[in-house]
């Protein structure tokens, strides 16, 4: 993802220890966010939550049903493969928040790749978008995304848009949602994309995600995918009170820390070191 302004690596890639690492591979597993539904199973082992039906249906918390489609497109293209990431790569690690598993269930990973890599787009692993950028490890897009404790309404800024995944997840749990990337053919490319998978209102800006999007200030959540050696202070102050970042911070040539900064009603800022990471660097004026 890219430059905080977009993390040099607009998607950003887990590397984290993606592959094998206590970071990405070995959270310790939660008990979902406070005030969230927190999928539980039962003594027989099934989940409370249904999988989308193949008929192109999608059982919501009170029984009734959701079309799993956007616009002309038809989500339950590779269903099987989404829910078995959902479920072997994601909520076996310790997401357990049921709106997040089920964005992750929804939302068709293998039309955010090239079509080179479609093969491999529901493997436990990032993968390459072009333009030297990754999108991310699947768990570790749930893992940031569930840490940020979204609600319908949240007001939600991304920084590095890459091929669009990220934001994807994100409208799938509040119409909100604001990305920004800073190389310019990926961000047309997300633009284009989202809009054909009906994700039209996610709002892409191309410009430095170091400086946020003050314009429409101050959001709920901001999750940044690439890493900076620092957090930047426009995203802070672009923070609401009572509002949560997740952010790697750390050099482009070390272990990075994952961050949960967080802003209470007296407008002071805490942080939290979440999991040890590896994403690409930010660009712009973060690099600078």
């Amino acid at each position: 993802m890219k430059s905080v302004g977009q993390c040099f690596a607009v998607t950003c890639v887990c590397f984290a220890l993606l592959f094998a690492g206590p970071a990405c591979d070995r959270s310790t597993p939660g008990t979902g966010p406070p005030g969230r539904a927190v999928e539980e199973t039962d003594a027989q082992g099934k989940s409370d939550e249904a999988a989308p039906q193949a008929s192109g249906q999608t059982q919501s918390d009170g029984g009734k049903e959701e079309k799993a489609t956007r616009g002309s497109f038809e989500f339950q293209e590779r269903l099987q493969e989404r829910l078995q990431m959902a479920n072997y790569q994601i909520k076996s690690r310790g997401v357990r928040d049921t709106d997040v598993l089920n964005a992750m269930r929804r939302v068709p990973r293998h039309e955010f790749v090239p079509e080179r890599n479609r093969d491999a787009a529901y493997s436990d692993t990032a993968l390459p978008i072009g333009e030297g950028q990754t999108i991310s490890q699947p768990y570790i897009v749930a893992y940031m995304t569930e840490k940020l404790q979204i609600e319908p309404g949240d007001r939600v800024l991304e920084i590095g848009t890459g091929s669009g995944y990220q934001a994807a997840v994100l409208s799938e749990l509040t119409s909100d949602v604001y990305t920004i990337e800073i190389l310019e053919p990926l961000g047309r490319e997300a633009r284009t994309r989202l809009d054909r998978l009906g994700y039209d209102e996610v709002q892409v800006k191309v410009a430095d995600g170091y400086f946020g999007w003050e314009e429409h200030a101050p959001f709920d959540a901001i999750i940044v995918t690439c890493a900076a050696g620092h957090v930047p202070p426009p995203l802070k102050e672009q923070l609401k009170k009572g509002g949560r970042m997740v952010i790697p911070v750390g050099g482009p040539f070390w272990t990075q820390r994952l961050m949960l900064v967080t802003r209470n009603e007296e407008g002071e800022f805490e942080s939290a070191d979440l999991l040890p990471v590896r994403f690409v660097p930010m660009t712009g004026e973060a690099r600078d």
